[in-house]
């Protein structure tokens, strides 16, 4: 009796050691596995179950979180949803994350580690933190100046502060509310729908996503490359450049807006202040194709890696062009290409003094109680030119804002500098063009540059007449400026 007592034991404890050894195959190897299957919805009730961190301007939230009472309970809000949905972007319970709201969802979330008091304790009690906050450098007048100033035209508006990288304002228009789609419900797929679906394409966060034809704003790039390369004997001296020009290798004649004959062996300040075509396409092929390139990328062309903290699609100069090809793209046209923070960043480089500073949108994170989570600071992104080049182009833009193109970027008591471009769009350049004007501002009280700015205008529902860089995006650029200029005062 006693030998079968012992076997039934013998095998009751086999069948004991295989369930601790299933229940740890499940728990340590497959745990990831199934945290992740798309039928476990424990960490989504989880997620939440809690109100959202928030995301702040200037000290205010722009975020909330309400109460639905159903099992996700907690939704996310907004609160002037349109105007800073290309900042915040949308956390929806149905379609997930994007921009600041992906970028810091472990923060916001309340899952990042760095959160808990105890090093790697979520890990192990498979809990979460109340949700910490993210705080912008966003100037709030600066981003409303924008977004009224394009007043629901397709377009969008890029402010960066030279010395810091601080991007001051990053608007998108037409807009939406992210508010519409946080939930699970029918309106939340509807709304959905109704945005997908819009020819408008009102959630295309056309500041850092969408690349344009630069247009006559890259002469400013072409200019440095002129300047660094020294293919120019200053900026006052005559540049041997035919108008028209003749493309090389081609028949094709390339002429100005402005009268041929005073772009006509025009210096490269007056090139500049009335924008002739004929002087910077023959600029660019002097300089040659790998200096231009080269220039071009220490403004932050063709990087890939660009972010905010979210991703900016990549701004392209070619790297293998014919010479016709070259002068054509030395004139934002061909193939450039540029999103309008790009176009900021060149324009905080000539008024940084030649150095460009990194680009970012997150200030700080921080848990629930205020304690530090992480910082983001000043960093240097590329010395762009030498100091003698950024200032030759700093005197330079600034007679396009006094004499030139740009008068009406203008603003009392203050220095501006400014470029206007119209980028021809649409096949055979019939399409309306694309409006652009870049600047940088700098109150007479103050010691540096305080604002730099890119505009882009797109309406297609305006005469083609009436688009041009220095009628529709230098009012909305000098409305940006003077807003950080007050901003700056207070």
């Amino acid at each position: 009796m006693t030998k079968y007592i012992r076997r039934a034991s013998a095998f009751c404890l086999l069948l004991l050691v295989a369930l601790l050894l299933n229940a740890a195959r499940v728990q340590v190897f497959e745990a990831g596995s199934l945290d992740d299957n798309a039928a476990n919805r424990r960490a989504t009730i989880q997620r939440y179950g809690q109100p959202r961190g928030e995301i702040l301007v200037r000290g205010r939230t722009v975020t909330g979180s309400k109460d639905t009472g159903q099992s996700l309970r907690y939704e996310r809000t907004y609160k002037n949803g349109p105007l800073y949905s290309p900042v915040t972007g949308y956390a929806s319970q149905t379609y997930g994350t994007t921009f600041v709201e992906s970028a810091e969802d472990d923060v916001l979330s309340g899952t990042d580690p760095m959160l808990a008091t105890i090093p790697f304790w979520n890990e192990i009690s498979r809990s979460q933190e109340p949700g910490g906050r993210a705080e912008t450098t966003l100037d709030p007048a600066a981003q409303q100046a924008a977004y009224t100033g394009l007043g629901g035209r397709k377009g969008a508006v890029a402010a960066v502060e030279p010395s810091s990288g601080k991007i001051l304002a990053l608007v998108s228009t037409p807009s939406y509310d992210p508010g519409d789609i946080a939930g699970t419900g029918r309106a939340a797929t509807d709304a959905w729908s109704k945005l997908t679906a819009d020819p408008d394409r009102p959630m295309l966060n056309r500041a850092i996503r969408q690349t344009y034809p630069p247009g006559s704003t890259f002469k400013v790039v072409t200019a440095a490359a002129a300047l660094e390369n020294e293919v120019v004997d200053g900026t006052g001296a005559k540049t041997d450049t035919p108008s028209p020009y003749t493309l090389p290798g081609t028949t094709t004649r390339l002429t100005n807006e402005s009268s041929s004959d005073a772009c006509e062996n025009a210096s490269l300040e007056y090139a500049l202040r009335v924008s002739c075509n004929t002087v910077f396409a023959d600029l660019g092929v002097r300089v040659g194709l790998s200096g231009m390139v080269r220039t071009a990328e220490k403004f932050g062309f063709n990087d890939s890696g660009l972010r905010i903290p979210m991703t900016a699609a990549k701004s392209n100069f070619d790297t293998d062009m014919n010479q016709s090809q070259l002068a054509l793209s030395s004139i934002g046209q061909y193939d450039t290409a540029a999103t309008p923070l790009q176009m900021a960043m060149v324009a905080a480089a000539v008024a940084n003094g030649g150095t460009l500073m990194s680009p970012y949108l997150v200030e700080r994170t921080s848990a629930a109680d205020g304690s530090t989570v992480a910082t983001t600071g000043s960093r240097t992104y590329k010395q762009a030119m030498s100091p003698y080049t950024a200032t030759a182009l700093q005197r330079m833009m600034v007679d396009v804002v006094e004499r030139g193109t740009g008068t009406n970027a203008r603003i009392s008591g203050a220095t501006v500098g400014g470029k206007t471009g119209t980028a021809q769009n649409g096949v055979n350049n019939e399409g309306v063009p694309y409006a652009w004007f870049l600047s940088y501002a700098q109150a007479r009280t103050a010691s540096s540059p305080q604002v730099a700015v890119a505009v882009v205008v797109e309406d297609a529902a305006a005469n083609r007449a009436d688009i041009s860089g220095g009628g529709s995006a230098a009012p909305i650029a000098r409305s940006v400026m003077r807003a950080v200029l007050d901003s700056s005062d207070r």
